[in-house]
């Protein structure tokens, strides 16, 4: 490993940490990784210790360099993924949250978003953030915790809290609380920036009754953003940069530098992204974002968010106990030749895209005396594949382009059931990288534009990453069936 330069990446998503070093030909050298725990106060409330998710990511980054041996000197650059819309407000003086991080997933606020559309403010909000008027983004949380602990929102109007997404949280303590930062990408998921100018929004944020002061500072993806300064990490000064949210990271990780070009992650919930360079008006359930800030230049990607699909398989394991591991999802599964008309509407926080119903809840549908464990783990994983559909009709309409495959990653893209009928319900091909940590990689492929590692994304282009690719086998006949199946069990649950 001697006599070059490595780049260290972290990983903080929904359900845990990861950390990875990887190399200057973008290879995995070293990865760990660590859990934390989630909280469901409530019905439909979701929240993550910021403390506890800071102490898992110093643990990890000395974990790494002790296992790999890298020296201070190999390191070049620290890169942050981070789960999207999560926030934690903290106090600006002595570090400590004033509350739990409220996750993305987090449905409490749909009371005041139905206030918000009931008032008018929707087509205005939309217009300005490319975002639904939802829950699912981060402005409404970060109300929620000033208007309900005690003594916040003096203490915020006061200039003494600062606010932002998880990577401003990591970069904040990293730092030592030198800087507080944000990229664009990051940026544009909370409901308070306006991705035409390029600022936090005025207007939104007196909608909000959010301080300006809370506030971080946005940046390119690409930018250094501060050195590290934790006296308790491995190391010391290094530079930070390649910092982007895990959707988008994963679109830069896919190399989908063109417009027209699409992924989709398989992660708790799968984001599918069409960058489109300019910005386009997400309808027809998407929605605008900003895909990446480059060396100044800001590119822009249309999105539909699907609240539960890898996290699908977590509650066969977790709630219904029906697996025993993810591998066992996959064998039940081939186990039938069909679903025998069980559909599984996973709805457990709400429909995503292109429904965005935050009050519709998940029901197994077509169940009869024959209906077994397998017909039952077949049919959430099916479910996964006919949300993916649902939003890809959506993008290829909004945008007039024809998908001509799907390039996919995360976690539960190991499951070959899954991506087989992915492709099968689709009629595409489906390419799933085989770097699995797609995310990570794209905030590594800009950390490394950000310290002059590589120069150009076109360099980018020519590091080697191969696909696994499946072909569409399903008869059209029976594809269209199984999904007029599911748009049927869909129409039932579906809440006016």
């Amino acid at each position: 490993m001697k006599n070059e330069k490595y780049i260290l990446a972290i990983d903080q998503s929904t359900s845990g940490t990861k950390v990875m070093l990887v190399n200057t030909r973008g290879e995995y050298i070293h990865k760990c990784a660590g859990d934390h725990i989630q909280y469901y106060p409530k019905a439909d409330w979701v929240e993550h210790d910021p403390v506890d998710i800071y102490e898992n990511v110093k643990t990890l980054l000395k974990e790494i360099v002790q296992t790999s041996g890298i020296s201070q000197e190999e390191l070049a650059v620290l890169a942050i993924t981070n789960q999207r819309e999560t926030v934690v407000v903290w106090d600006r003086e002595t570090g400590i949250p004033v509350y739990n991080a409220i996750v993305w997933q987090c449905r409490r606020t749909s009371d005041f978003c139905e206030e918000l559309k009931e008032q008018g403010y929707e087509e205005m909000i939309q217009s300005k953030t490319g975002l639904k008027v939802d829950p699912y983004f981060s402005a409404s949380k970060i109300k929620w915790i000033l208007d309900h602990v005690d003594g916040v929102k003096d203490r915020a109007r006061e200039g003494m809290l600062l606010a932002g997404t998880v990577d401003s949280w990591l970069i904040w303590k990293l730092t030592c609380g030198n800087v507080h930062a944000t990229d664009y990408s990051n940026a544009s998921r909370t409901l308070l920036f306006n991705i035409k100018t390029l600022q936090w929004d005025d207007q939104l944020l007196d909608l909000f009754d959010i301080p300006y002061t809370m506030l971080p500072v946005v940046k390119s993806s690409n930018e250094i953003f501060g050195v590290t300064e934790d006296p308790n990490l491995p190391f010391t000064s290094l530079p930070i940069s390649g910092v982007i949210g895990d959707s988008q990271g994963s679109l830069f990780g896919q190399k989908c530098f063109e417009p027209g070009m699409a992924k989709a992650t398989y992660g708790t919930g799968t984001s599918l992204m069409m960058h489109t360079g300019e910005l386009v008006k997400g309808t027809k359930g998407l929605v605008t974002s900003i895909a990446w800030g480059l060396n100044g230049k800001v590119d822009y990607a249309l999105e539909g968010i699907i609240n539960s699909t890898g996290d699908v398989i977590k509650w066969l394991k977790e709630q219904l106990e029906l697996i025993g591991d993810v591998d066992e999802a996959e064998q039940l599964a081939n186990s039938v030749p069909d679903n025998q008309g069980v559909y599984l509407v996973p709805a457990f926080v709400g429909l995503g895209a292109p429904y965005w119903n935050p009050y519709t809840r998940a029901a197994i549908l077509g169940m009869s005396r024959n209906t077994g464990k397998p017909h039952i783990v077949r049919a959430a994983l099916e479910s996964i594949t006919y949300q993916v559909k649902d939003v890809i009709g959506s993008m290829e309409t909004q945008s007039n382009i024809h998908l001509m495959s799907l390039k996919a990653d995360g976690g539960a893209t190991s499951n070959r059931f899954l991506m087989q009928y992915q492709a099968d319900i689709l009629n595409l091909d489906v390419m799933v990288s085989q770097v699995s940590e797609l995310s990570s990689m794209g905030s590594v492929y800009l950390a490394g534009l950000g310290v002059g590692i590589w120069n150009s994304v076109d360099e980018i282009r020519e590091l080697n990453q191969e696909y696994e690719q499946y072909y569409p086998i399903m008869s059209s006949n029976i594809r269209d069936k199984n999904y007029q199946g599911w748009k049927d069990s869909v129409k039932v649950v579906l809440v006016k």
